[in-house]
């Protein structure tokens, strides 16, 4: 089950990452960042837990100063 969660995750960042920056990036970018944040967690991987919140903060971060422009 872990696995599957680990090939969304994948699958959301490189679709992610096809497209031409904007909210839709960020948003995708976001979700496969938290898949990634969980499966870190079912695994036990802290290095994955750690980078993918980074960059759900960074994420976050962009999608709300976006919505105030």
């Amino acid at each position: 089950m872990a696995d599957y969660l680990g090939y969304l995750a994948s699958v959301l960042v490189a679709i992610s990452i096809t497209i031409k920056g904007g909210i839709y990036f960020r948003i995708l970018n976001l979700a496969g960042s938290l898949c990634f944040c969980i499966y870190g967690l079912i695994i036990s991987s802290l290095p994955v837990m750690l980078i993918n919140i980074y960059a759900m903060a960074i994420n976050t971060f962009y999608i709300f100063k976006k919505e105030k422009n």
